[in-house]
Parts: C-alpha cells; structure tokens; sequence
C-alpha cells in the first residue's frame, strides 16, 4: 500500500508540471522562458540539497552521458515550456509522453538493440495517437512541434542517464549545469517582469513537482521494476487532462481521448511483459 501511494503521489507530480506551467504561462502570469529559468533553478537548488543531505557531497558521476544529458534537458525545459503557450494541459502531457517513447524505440534502433515486434506495433500506435492529436491541429502546429521538441530532449535525456550508478546525484549534476544553457536563452528572448503567482507557480513546479518528484521517483523505482514504472506512467497524460479540467476549465475533446487510447496503448504494448502460453 505504501508503494502504491508513493507511486500515485509521484505520477500527481508528473501530472502537475503540466498543469502548473500551463496555469502560469497560458493566461500570462509569467513568460515561458521566465518560466522555464525559475523552474531550472529551483529544480537545480532542491535536487543538489537533497543529495548533499543524504550523500554528504556532490560526487562527480563521470562525463559519460553528461553531454547529452543536458542538452536533452534544456531541450526539454525550453520546449515544454513554449509549448504550453498554445496547448491545454492534457493534450500538451499526451504529445509528450508519445515523443519521448517513440524516441526512446528509436534510441533502441540506433543502439542496434533487439527489438520484438510487439515494440514495433507499439511504436507505431503511439506515432498513429500523435497523427490524431496533430491533425486537424486546432492549437496550431507551432505548439506541437515545440512540445515534440520537448519530447526528443526527454527521451534522449533518459537514453543518456540509462545505467547511471546514482540517478538522484545525475540528475542533481544536470539540472545544475544546465543553468547556464538554459538562462542565456532566456536572456536572448528578453525576459519581462511575472507577477507573483507566475513565480510562485514556477518555483512548486521546479522545486517539488519536479525536484522532489524526480527524488521520489528515483527512489521508488528500484522497486517498482521497468514493466510497473511503464504502467503507472501511462497515467500521467490522463491525470494532467483531469488537472486542466478542474483548475484550467480546460475539457478535453473526443479527439483527446482517441488519442490517448492509441499512445497510452501503444505503450502499454511495447511495455508490458509477454508471458507465453505454458506449452502441453
């Protein structure tokens, strides 16, 4: 039972970085960079006080991966946040949970990996579930394609941390020097004056919803194992339409939903482990 919270309070945080920057960005309270900056640092500050509290330091984790790692993570900051100018919470959180597993089936492909067919399959459901979302685009193509975006530089950010000895410290490594990628770009696109509930939104978002969500998730996982993290993933794309309807008065259409089938199925087939039949 205690995992079982643990796991659902973790997967309300992923949820809720939809929400909060759509609630902050979509009426104005703060711009996306702005956003994107205060989240990046206050994600950095919790991430490296957590680890110096239970590591006593902050080890090195070697340079394998680091460049990638974050690259794909100011992808990601820059790209979520931008998009969420133009998408509503859910259809935002399901165009990104769809990219980063059709990268990560591509990481697989380039890193000439075994891949069964049902994978295939799976990839192209969810690749069928983008289709849907992206055509007619009602929010436009400029909101998808930079939430995509996003999408690329999470999936190449989780294929870069793949087999990190510690996970928390990593990550804690490449919030930090992500810093000073992410802040001149913010610097580049002038950065205005938010108001006090778009800092404040920015900040949950950076220092709970993202730092103290990753923490738990990493802690979690261990036990949870691959097949059950990819299963209670899936939840994540729905809870955050269910945030935007209740906070954001943001219904989500039958079209949201159709494709929410297709890429949450498509997961759910790549992911879920295959028992065969007991022969007789």
């Amino acid at each position: 039972m205690r995992l079982f919270l643990l796991t659902a309070l973790t997967m309300l945080a992923f949820a809720a970085n939809s929400v909060l920057n759509r609630w902050a960005v979509g009426p104005g309270h703060i711009g996306a960079m702005e956003f994107a900056v205060i989240r990046l640092v206050a994600g950095a500050a919790v991430l490296v006080a957590l680890v110096l509290w239970q590591r006593g330091g902050l080890a090195w984790p070697g340079r394998k991966g680091r460049v990638a790692g974050i690259a794909g993570l100011s992808a990601y900051l820059i790209g979520f946040s931008l998009a969420y100018r133009g998408l509503d919470a859910g259809t935002g959180a399901l165009v990104l949970f769809g990219t980063v597993q059709v990268t990560m089936f591509a990481g697989a492909l380039v890193l000439r990996e075994v891949v069964p067919a049902r994978r295939w399959a799976g990839a192209g459901l969810a690749l069928g579930g983008l289709a849907v979302i992206a055509a007619p685009a009602a929010a436009g193509l400029l909101p998808l394609a930079l939430m995509a975006g996003a999408g690329l530089g999470w999936g190449i950010y989780s294929l870069a941390g793949r087999g990190a000895a510690d996970p928390l410290a990593a990550t804690a490594w490449n919030f930090l020097l992500s810093v000073p990628l992410v802040v001149p770009f913010g610097l580049m696109a002038g950065l205005a004056a938010p108001d006090a509930t778009g800092i404040a939104l920015a900040v949950v978002s950076g220092a709970l919803t993202s730092g103290l969500g990753y923490a738990l998730w990493y802690a979690i996982l261990p036990r949870l194992g691959a097949a059950r993290a990819a299963v209670a993933q899936l939840t994540v794309p729905v809870l955050a339409a269910l945030g935007g309807a209740v906070l954001l008065a943001e219904a989500p259409e039958l079209r949201f939903w159709l494709a929410a089938v297709l890429v949450l199925g498509g997961v759910a087939l790549a992911s879920l482990p295959y028992r065969s039949l007991p022969s007789r």
